[in-house]
């Protein structure tokens, strides 16, 4: 029990705590922008695979 209270007491837990949160935030942002850009590019690759496709069977 005397460890949790020297735990929250600590600076240096409360620190790893705040490092921690930003890592979340981050992870959050970075996902966020990855889901964008994937989703506004699935339609320039939906694109280019059908003028690829219609220009090798010549349609």
């Amino acid at each position: 029990m005397q460890w949790i209270a020297r735990l929250l007491w600590d600076e240096q837990a409360a620190t790893a705590v705040e490092y921690a949160v930003m890592l979340a935030l981050i992870l959050v942002a970075v996902v966020g922008a990855i889901s964008q850009v994937g989703s506004s590019s699935g339609g320039l690759w939906g694109d280019s695979s059908s003028k690829i496709s219609n220009a090798v069977h010549g349609s």
